[in-house]
């Protein structure tokens, strides 16, 4: 019998799990309350509020299974379909840890894994606080929601503290003291780089990792990333992170890591109990890519290899989409359109180019993020 997973979120991560499982012959059906949707053009997909229960749970009804793509998903949402007996995966409490950063930080600290050093805001007089005792730099960020830059605000010195106090004063009117939402005010810290790891679970407790992926930011949003890092020290200490984390919440199914290089050392920044874009490149790059093994995983099937089959290279195409026809004439070169409408500071699909034939040689690689670069700076 064909089996069917329901995805939270009907993104373009929905969408690229959705491929993957068509190719496995597995269903998918995707749930979302936004009425358009990069994986509408290649899926079923529900349009309905995620308070909607009866809608929730009638899309729950023809599932075998349940992950999400985003961890902005509403918990109470994913605690829905875990109190009515559905599986979900990752677990809600996974879930739960992992959208909100104070939390997260916190376990990390419990757990013994190093972070930058932060500290919990609520209003002006914490801030100032908080900021006496970290110093600067500093950056303020969300506890939850918030991704590619949003909703995170570097503060330099004085006066940067200062113009984000008066748009708090602006905003929030006849209660100045009080800010928009709850912040961490955490450490910036001088990093020698930034990489990632994404490490696979299954039921039964067997775990994976893929190559550690080195990236590159602007604007706070991924621009690059390439892959495999070549460091053992490194991918060993950050093999044993995941394993620790996915064994404390007997995980099932993909966890994506960002760290922080210092002095040797990793750090977590972040952490995505799903998909991630830095590890797009395993489409074409590894043996087996992070949205089968995703599916492997919450199917009970057994894992495929993470391994890397080329040197990746990963550009994300933000605001607007280079000419497919130029980029497929780069031998190597593949393309990938999430079928978005184009604006300003939006992904709208990536390209990867992998290294088959002439390893270490990374003069197409130069020349691509040239091409892509130039687009939308």
């Amino acid at each position: 019998m064909t089996k069917t997973i329901g995805i939270l979120g009907a993104g373009q991560l929905a969408r690229m799990l959705a491929l993957a499982a068509h190719e496995l012959g597995v269903k998918t059906i995707c749930y979302d309350a936004n009425d358009t949707s990069s994986a509408a053009a290649v899926t079923q997909t529900i349009q309905a509020p995620f308070e909607d229960k009866e809608s929730l749970l009638a899309f729950a009804s023809d599932c075998d299974v349940i992950t999400y793509e985003t961890e902005s998903i509403p918990l109470a949402a994913a605690e829905l379909l875990a109190n009515e007996g559905i599986e979900v995966y990752p677990s809600r409490r996974a879930l739960a840890m992992m959208q909100n950063r104070s939390l997260e930080k916190t376990f990390c600290r419990q757990l013994g894994i190093q972070t930058a050093e932060f500290t919990l805001v609520h209003n002006e007089e914490e801030l100032r606080a908080a900021v006496f005792l970290l110093g600067y730099p500093c950056v303020l960020k969300t506890t939850m929601l918030g991704y590619d830059g949003k909703g995170q605000y570097r503060l330099k010195d004085d006066n940067d503290l200062s113009s984000l106090i008066s748009s708090w004063k602006n905003n929030v009117g006849a209660d100045p003291g009080v800010c928009l939402n709850e912040y961490i005010l955490e450490q910036w810290l001088e990093h020698d780089g930034e990489c990632s790891l994404l490490s696979v679970r299954d039921h039964d407790g067997h775990i994976k990792h893929y190559p550690l992926t080195y990236n590159q930011h602007q604007h706070g949003m991924l621009a690059y990333s390439r892959a495999p890092y070549p460091d053992p020290s490194l991918q060993k200490k950050a093999n044993e992170i995941a394993e620790r984390i996915l064994q404390h919440f007997s995980y099932v199914g993909v966890l994506a890591i960002e760290f922080f290089i210092v002095d040797e050392e990793l750090l977590i920044n972040e952490m995505a109990p799903r998909v991630h874009n830095s590890f797009h490149w395993t489409i074409e790059g590894a043996t087996t890519s992070q949205f089968a093994n995703h599916i492997r995983a919450l199917l009970h099937w057994p894992l495929g290899s993470c391994e890397a089959i080329a040197s990746s290279h990963l550009f994300n195409c933000i605001g607007q989409l280079p000419s497919c026809e130029s980029i497929l004439s780069y031998p190597g070169a593949y393309y990938h359109d999430y079928g978005k409408m184009a604006r300003p500071g939006r992904k709208l699909g990536h390209v990867t180019w992998c290294d088959f034939n002439h390893p270490g040689d990374t003069e197409i690689a130069t020349v691509l993020w040239s091409e892509i670069n130039n687009i939308y700076n």
